[in-house]
Order: structure tokens, then sequence, then C-alpha cells
């Protein structure tokens, strides 16, 4: 089963960031506090541990979660296999995959190490359908495509590079 093994946020952009005991997600918003939150198509970013131990592998000791500034840590699912529009649930929290990988514009400090980082290609971003609180051990499980009625709206999503 796949369960949520770390959840991350941070103040702003473009550092790593912090594990919380628990978030509370918003619907069309994201994790309260953390700066990557907003009315976009990436509200919140996931990252598996099987990515992370993969960097490990390459030479990097130490790395946890939160370090590839990724949102939620998983454990036990291959997330980036996942097609775009795939909904999944972590407790109350009702997510849908928006964006697999994305471009870095600036290397982060592990990829100018090992000249390499996963979160381009193995990462995910989603947008919160429904919202509540979550907490690491909670599991993630794919569900199938809920009636057009049962999901929100996600309106003017403003599109940044960041």
């Amino acid at each position: 089963m796949a369960r949520v093994v770390s959840i991350n946020i941070s103040a702003r952009k473009g550092v790593q960031k912090a594990p919380v005991p628990e978030a509370e997600l918003t619907v069309n918003w994201g994790i309260q506090g953390d700066a990557h939150a907003g009315n976009w198509h990436r509200q919140v970013s996931f990252l598996g541990q099987e990515s992370i131990d993969k960097m490990t592998a390459l030479g990097i000791p130490g790395l946890h979660s939160g370090d590839f500034a990724e949102n939620i840590t998983t454990e036990g699912i291959i997330l980036y296999d996942l097609p775009v529009g795939t909904y999944f649930r972590i407790g109350p929290v009702l997510f849908k995959v928006t964006q697999i990988g994305k471009e870095c514009h600036q290397h982060c400090a592990i990829y100018k190490i090992v000249k390499d980082c996963v979160m381009p290609r193995e990462g995910i971003f989603a947008v919160v359908l429904e919202g509540g609180i979550i907490r690491p051990g909670m599991d993630l499980e794919i569900i199938p495509a809920p009636a057009s009625s049962a999901v929100p709206a996600i309106r003017n999503l403003k599109d940044s590079s960041e």
C-alpha cells in the first residue's frame, strides 16, 4: 500500500522544505503555509522515497524528505507512472495529477554535486479538489475519476514557471 512518509513546507520558494507533523490542504490552493501554494496547476508537489533513494545511491549521503523541495514524500507507489488526470486520496483530501516533472531553471545544490536530480523527471504535481488535514503515515489511494458534479471547478489557474 502506498503511504505518506513526510509532509514538507517552506515559507519561501527556492529552498529545501522542512517536515511538519500535519498539514491543512485547501481546495484550489494547496498546503496552508507553503510558498508554492496558490491558484495554479502545481499547488502540491510529490516525490517518492524510492526516487530519493536513487540519489542516495549516486553518492549523496544524508538526503531527507523535503530536500528536493517536495511537499509530500511517499513510498510504495511509482508516482511518475501516474498519468496526468489521475485522481487520488490521502485521508479526506482529493488530488488530481496535473503535471509530471518540471523544468529546473536554477539547478539545486544536489544537481551541482552529482549533475543529476530526480525531481524534474520523477516529481509530480497536483491540485487540491477536496481539502482537509493529512499526516505522515496516511495511505495514498488511487481512485476512479469522480462524477463531474462532485469535483469543484479549478478556474483561473495562474501559470507560473516557478
